[in-house]
């Protein structure tokens, strides 16, 4: 089932469109000579050639943003991608810098010009490259001490001026071409029309132009193919991966949903359940097997369909009749962490029922990106049933009803709460971890936390409803009890997923102000533009950490958060140290 690009053929439309209006603007239009004009030129715009040599001080800027970029950002990268880092960083501010020499020319103003002199700008940035490449392995290492991991031996200097040097030229080759582009139509243009009309126009159908076929046909193409490969992906069942025999179990014989239905994730999170002996072993005390109902997107044809029949198997295997439901909102690709959402499974003796229920078989960044829709409209649509059967049930006997969610699962299950309808009879609570940025809630909650609070750690009011925590658990720092319901987000400071700003390209973000979360590196300063670009880079590898930093939550830190929102009964610290060891050993 594929879920994307129903309504993309517009743009391929427009990428063609966008071709021949540009093409029969450039036919139509007679050409301009140096020998005689049309109305307004008597001679054509002049360009400079696509190989020509680099302006100087946009040069010296760039060299020095490449050397920014190597600065301790969140996240340690490898050489590689720290190259593809500096070399982005190098041809973003050189165009910057040259569009706005070009600005300044265009509006005739002063300009200076020594050839004498074009020397010393190169000699300049080539120190400043040197200097940049030969402290990388400092600063990266600051930053893996900052996330807990081993320092390296070199951050493979050689290795990030290649891919730079390859990066920032390519990209800059393209920059070139547009410019050449764009004064071959000013140039047909200047015969009809003033010259700076002419060259804005120019300007205009080329950017047109140049966006219909990158947006409409290239990516259009790239995420074709993403789709198709993760579908096929997503369908793939290993031969050593059995379907389950215990009837309760979504998709086991008597399962409403089949095997094949559930998705690779879904298969995963049916079988990962703890049993109830390894559950006893750990507590000491008798439990029973932990309910897990998983509909996958191939479950049912649409979001309300995958939602009823959520419900129907839940109601089926009787997870109404547990202490706790838990609806777990997944990840894009329909993935729930391991260490999610077992801690609570095991704190309350294996008496838990969780639902979780597959929007897309995408990744989070590119499902938010295509289609964030499906996200939204499936956990509204699967708390919405949920929530309905469970307030129709008597108040003595249903189970607590809880929220839960990590990166997109934790978005799309924030828009899902609707505080207007559950404040008759609201659940018990929310856990969510690692917002995204985009979140609904977090971002309010955290601007308008009490002065003197830090951004990464941030106190809301009394914490009778809402409350912060880290690795570092904080949830009982509130100055009042809690509420009839809780809410807890769990975030880490070096978690660019959660902390990247899109106003970072002009401005410092709030959480980089002192004091500073315990896994971000003092040396991090912010840049114009260069942490922008870093901050998009940490997010795109926040997930290459150990467990305990940048975007992998660790069980440890899960245990914490459920602790403190379901207040479970006899727990003594010697207990759950053990539960924590037992968590680390598998990596979790």
């Amino acid at each position: 089932m594929h879920i994307l690009f129903t309504d993309l053929d517009w743009q391929e439309k427009n990428a063609t469109l966008g071709t021949v209006a540009v093409l029969t603007l450039y036919a139509l239009c007679p050409k301009t000579s140096g020998k005689s004009g049309g109305l307004f030129v008597k001679k054509p715009f002049s360009d400079r050639p696509i190989f020509a040599p680099l302006t100087p001080l946009a040069l010296i800027l760039a060299a020095t943003a490449f050397t920014l970029t190597l600065s301790p950002s969140l996240i340690p990268r490898s050489g590689l991608l720290q190259g593809a880092v500096g070399g982005i960083s190098f041809a973003l501010v050189y165009a910057i810098c040259a569009g706005l020499i070009a600005l300044w020319v265009w509006l005739d103003l002063p300009t200076a010009k020594n050839p004498r002199l074009h020397w010393i700008p190169f000699a300049l940035a080539a120190i400043i490259l040197t200097y940049g490449l030969a402290s990388a392995t400092g600063w990266q290492n600051a930053v893996r001490k900052a996330v807990g991991m081993e320092p390296v031996e070199s951050a493979r200097p050689l290795i990030i001026a290649a891919t730079g040097l390859v990066v920032a030229a390519l990209l800059l080759f393209f920059g070139r071409v547009f410019r050449r582009a764009a004064v071959l139509v000013a140039n047909r243009l200047a015969v009809l029309l003033p010259p700076r009309v002419a060259i804005t126009l120019g300007t205009i159908f080329v950017a047109w132009l140049f966006w219909s076929i990158g947006n409409g046909v290239l990516v259009h193409s790239a995420l074709r193919f993403m789709d198709a490969s993760y579908a096929q992906v997503d369908a793939l069942i290993p031969a050593d991966e059995g379907r389950p025999s215990d009837p309760r179990k979504s998709g086991s014989v008597a399962s409403l949903a089949s095997w094949q239905s559930l998705g690779a994730a879904g298969r995963d999170r049916v079988n990962a359940a703890p049993d109830s002996a390894t559950i006893g072993k750990i507590t000491g005390t008798p439990a029973i097997e932990p309910l897990r109902v998983y509909v996958g997107l191939n479950s049912a044809k649409d979001p309300a369909a995958r939602a009823d029949l959520a419900l129907a198997e839940l109601i089926r295997i009787g997870a109404f009749d547990r202490k706790l439901l838990v609806i777990a909102t997944p990840t894009g690709t329909g993935w729930i962490d391991p260490a999610s959402v077992a801690p609570l499974e095991f704190l309350w003796g294996g008496d838990v029922a969780s639902v979780s229920v597959q929007y897309s078989y995408l990744p989070s960044w590119l499902s938010l990106l295509v289609e964030p829709e499906y996200g939204h409209e499936t956990a509204r649509a699967v708390f919405s049933r949920i929530y309905d059967h469970w307030r129709q049930l008597p108040k003595h006997s249903r189970p607590r009803l809880y929220l839960h969610g990590l990166s997109l699962g934790s978005l799309n299950s924030d828009i899902s709460l609707d505080f207007f309808n559950v404040l008759g009879d609201p659940p018990q609570g929310a856990f969510w971890v690692g917002p995204p940025f985009a979140s609904r809630s977090w971002p309010q909650f955290t601007k308008d936390r009490d002065i003197g609070t830090p951004a990464w750690s941030p106190r809301f009011r009394d914490g009778s409803l809402v409350r912060f925590t880290t690795q570092t658990d904080t949830t009982a720092d509130a100055t009042a009890p809690w509420g009839p319901m809780r809410m807890i987000y769990l975030q880490y400071p070096s978690d660019a997923i959660a902390f990247f700003e899109p106003a970072s390209f002009y401005r410092a973000p709030a959480w980089m102000a002192n004091p500073r979360g315990p896994d971000v590196s003092p040396a991090l300063r912010w840049v114009p533009v260069v942490t922008f670009v870093q901050l998009l880079t940490d997010m795109m590898t926040a997930t290459t950490t150990n467990p305990g930093h940048g975007h992998v939550y660790a069980a440890r830190d899960y245990l914490a958060g459920w602790l403190a929102l379901t207040d479970p009964p006899l727990w003594d610290e010697a207990r759950l140290e053990r539960l924590r060891d037992w968590f680390a050993a598998r990596g979790l």
